[in-house]
């Protein structure tokens, strides 16, 4: 018997929905791979969900939505919106479903509207199968499933998760054990509760040659069984219909509310929107802070996760929450940081959005200047000083912990990760991101008559952009080196020794020995961050210039075009980022050169998802989404470059 189609979760996420505390991410075929509530980083909730058909006369078994060789897909987003449209056209039988799936902002309720349409010329008898298995919190032990006759539906749950699933019409079938099997043979054998994470729902009903039968699914979810419950009456007391113009006046209303982009460019403009339409999904309207991409690899088999806040990826993105005249988002998230910082004055790698430690593997010391040089951005926005005010002991203690990071020998900041998360070293892009941060902070001092401080941090930066100019430019070719001091293995410190280059070796107060490779000569798309955002140096500095047009050189993917990361990434095959597409295209702004900046924009859109999402990576072959779908690294950089655009006078 034919079960499922699909035996694990797919790395893409094709769609995604939510409201600022559900988020759902979906397939191109309308399956929901993945939900999390009440915040966007944990918990998960769903192992598998999936909807189908059984229509007597035809069906040997039930037609899952998401078996791929029966049906016909079409999918998009209903305009100004964050409601998704999926069309599954069956290939043999005489049926069209349509669903509309989306989160109702301010409730914790999912709607999938359900359409189904007799496109023959019989009528047709068939049931409509609802297979939900909720391992709540991503755990398959010791959840519950049971029928509720007060909502004629299944709760779900374990410990202080609840979940009530049901329709707005009255179900015919349920049962709470065995549910994928029996759903799969067309019957429910109506079993009422049991400690397991699946049941399913179904629904029996006669369609007439082009009439379409309706059938409205909604997931209530709460701390309680009883605010479960109640929840779902509360859904189940209007139509779908309302929840969904209710929705969709929202998202209306909120892309009203912002400034109009000022393009005629149509593809620019979608991609701009949909942006916008992100944005809000990956902040966290509870706690403010905001996820770096919905999760896709749960099990860490190739990669360190996503759903995660950054402070540097969110210095970049609230700045472009700030362009866009969200700005409420960025105080939101700034608030939260304070949460985040340790006692030390850092902030760490990155967290939960509760504000505690998410794993890690050490400091990257850019993550503390990312968030000092972001606060001063949103005040540049803003000319608010209360927020200065509010930010004021975390930013003393923040520029306190930058400030004693430091080399005393090449006055660069002291050995952490960069910001790939790759190697060990003193980074010229960390050095930057620090300078920007105390920067920043004498900036701060300033508008707040904090005389002493911004004197003091003043010198500090400057101190520390002659250090970055003496460390870390290579005097034989002019380029920047991505960093001094780097950690290598052993047979990467011999291989540079007998190369002539220059190596070192610590050891430590326990005898472990550390093996340094003196300059780290790779082109790194991250170099440019002494330009765009830090402003290290001038972008038409001839060292800057320079190295930017080796990266141009080394780093262009040969085939599909595009930017990669380094010079010889291997992460994920190495492909061309938007990110760093869009980086090297802010530069060239900088730089005057607007007709090269507007060749890598457009390289961009034309590598959004058909639904204007932005991924990480393109495959450097293909040209498809490889990877990461949407990242909100990759939305902020387009922001922030069309912006830029924009105040040249060249959008």
């Amino acid at each position: 018997m034919k079960l499922s189609p699909v035996t694990h979760k797919p790395y893409l996420n094709d769609a995604i929905i939510g409201n600022s505390s559900m988020l759902a991410a979906l397939g191109f075929h309308g399956e929901i791979y993945r939900l999390w509530w009440p915040h966007q980083d944990m918990a998960q909730h769903i192992e598998k969900m999936q909807a189908g058909i059984f229509v007597e006369g035809h069906s040997k078994e039930t037609l899952w939505l998401n078996e791929l060789e029966a049906w016909n897909y079409a999918q998009g987003y209903l305009p100004k919106s964050n409601i998704l449209r999926t069309t599954a056209t069956a290939k043999k039988i005489p049926v069209i479903v349509e669903s509309l799936d989306f989160v109702v902002p301010d409730e914790d309720l999912l709607v999938r509207h359900y359409r189904i349409v007799n496109n023959g010329q019989q009528p047709l008898r068939l049931r409509f199968y609802y297979h939900a298995s909720l391992s709540i919190t991503e755990n398959k032990l010791y959840n519950t499933v049971a029928y509720e006759p007060a909502v004629d539906g299944l709760l779900y749950f374990r410990h202080n998760y609840a979940f009530a699933l049901a329709g707005a019409n009255d179900c015919t079938e349920y049962t709470a054990s065995d549910a994928l099997p029996h759903a799969a043979a067309g019957y429910l054998p109506g079993n009422e509760i049991a400690m397991v994470p699946d049941g399913a729902l179904g629904w029996l009903m006669e369609i007439q040659p082009g009439e379409t039968a309706e059938v409205p699914v909604y997931l209530t979810a709460a701390d309680t069984i009883d605010e479960a419950v109640s929840k779902m009456k509360a859904a189940k007391s209007q139509t779908a219909d309302s929840w969904r113009q209710k929705t969709l006046a929202y998202w209306q209303q909120y892309l009203a509310a912002l400034p109009q982009l000022p393009t005629q460019d149509e593809r620019i403009r979608r991609v701009y929107e949909r942006s916008l339409l992100v944005f809000p999904l990956m902040a966290d309207k509870a706690t403010g802070s905001v996820i770096a991409a919905p999760e896709f690899d749960e099990a860490f088999t190739r990669c360190g996760g996503y759903a995660y806040c950054w402070g540097r990826d969110a210095a970049y993105i609230t700045t472009a929450f700030d362009r866009a005249g969200l700005t409420d988002l960025s105080r939101h998230f700034y608030r939260w940081t304070l949460t985040a910082q340790s006692a030390d004055g850092s902030w760490q790698q990155r967290h939960y959005h509760d504000g505690r430690l998410a794993p890690s593997w050490g400091l990257q010391i850019d993550e503390g200047g990312s968030i000092l040089w972001g606060m001063y951005q949103h005040f540049l926005a803003t000319q608010d000083l209360s927020f200065l005010q509010e930010m004021w002991p975390a930013v003393e203690k923040g520029t306190a912990f930058l400030l004693s990071f430091l080399d005393a020998e090449t006055g660069l900041p002291l050995p952490s990760r960069d910001l790939w998360e790759e190697r060990v070293a003193e980074h010229t892009y960390s050095a930057a991101a620090v300078y920007g941060g105390i920067r920043a902070a004498a900036e701060i001092a300033k508008q707040l008559a904090k005389v002493e401080q911004a004197s003091q941090w003043g010198s500090a930066a400057d101190q520390l952009q002659e250090a970055i100019l003496q460390q870390t430019v290579n005097p034989e070719t002019g380029l920047f080196y991505r960093g001094v001091k780097l950690s290598v293995n052993q047979a990467a410190y011999q291989q540079a020794k007998e190369a002539g280059k220059a190596v070192a070796q610590i050891t430590d107060q326990k005898g472990y020995v550390t093996h340094l490779q003196i300059h780290d000569e790779i082109m790194d798309i991250s170099l440019l961050g002494l330009s765009v955002p830090f402003a290290v140096l001038d972008a038409n500095d001839p060292r800057i210039a320079a190295t930017a047009d080796a990266i141009e050189r080394t780093c262009t993917s040969p085939v599909v075009g595009g930017i990669r990361r380094y010079e010889d990434d291997h992460y994920i095959g190495g492909n061309p980022w938007i990110l760093t597409t869009l980086w090297l295209a802010q530069y060239r702004i900088r730089q005057g050169r607007y007709e090269e900046a507007k060749k890598h924009l457009d390289w961009a859109v034309s590598h959004a998802t058909s639904l204007a999402l932005l991924p990480e990576q393109v495959d450097q072959e293909t040209g498809e989404a490889a990877w990461v779908i949407p990242l909100t690294w990759s939305h902020a950089m387009f922001v922030l470059t069309v912006h830029m655009l924009q105040e040249a006078g060249q959008l």
